[in-house]
């Protein structure tokens, strides 16, 4: 029964995805129904659609899914590189739970959305940036082709376990490059409890993805 359930509900989406009073209540059963046990790999069907609306609402039903969305895991380097920016927003939060330490190109790949043109993308890195293990961070650091973001990577790496000197990390949330002060930023807030100065220091940025990523945390601190 659940099979057929997830089944119809898919048939549903694919039939339906130009109707947002259908898609909605039907992803969310979908939701339901992967959760009890429908085969998350049946997810494909909206992933590979060509419909951008589907494959949006694939991505975020992979990663509400959590640890069950690893099995699709192969799926993440495309919707990572997805025209719409809530599909690449929905994809790091994949990575972030089932990324390993053999998936360092993937986590590559989204420490260089760092570049991304859409702010909320960015802010969405930083947020994979301050959550992401040290092991995540080192095997996408040594994957990284040299150029903008190595360097500001292997840097975040190396103070996970060197606290950082707290006028090189203002320098670099003051500096020019936009891919350095979000680094910066990340830097500041794995380090928050040590020396909430910093965090302090980044909620003050003129990058609005920082500002409002800085200033959440600290909402969240008090």
């Amino acid at each position: 029964m659940q099979t057929q359930t997830g089944d119809d509900l898919i048939q549903r989406l694919l039939t339906h995805a130009a109707d947002d009073a259908v898609v909605g209540p039907a992803s969310n059963d979908l939701l339901d129904e992967f959760w009890a046990g429908y085969p998350v790999t049946n997810l494909v069907r909206l992933l590979h659609s060509g419909d951008d609306k589907l494959v949006r609402t694939g991505a975020w039903l992979l990663s509400e899914l959590g640890e069950l969305g690893g099995a699709l895991i192969g799926e993440v380097p495309a919707l990572l590189s997805h025209p719409l920016r809530q599909v690449r927003f929905f994809a790091i939060d994949v990575v972030l739970v089932n990324g390993r330490t053999w998936n360092g190109p993937l986590i590559a790949q989204t420490m260089n959305l760092s570049l991304d043109p859409e702010s909320a993308v960015r802010w969405k890195v930083l947020g994979f940036l301050f959550e992401a293990s040290t092991e995540q961070l080192r095997a996408g650091a040594m994957s990284l082709e040299p150029g903008r973001v190595k360097e500001p990577a292997e840097w975040l790496v190396r103070h996970d376990d060197e606290q950082p000197d707290p006028r090189d990390v203002v320098a670099r949330l003051e500096g020019p490059d936009l891919v350095a002060r979000l680094f910066a930023a990340a830097v500041a807030a794995r380090w928050s409890e040590e020396d909430p100065n910093l965090l302090m220091h980044a909620a003050a940025a003129e990058d609005e993805e920082i500002r409002s990523f800085a200033q959440g945390l600290l909402e969240d601190e008090d």
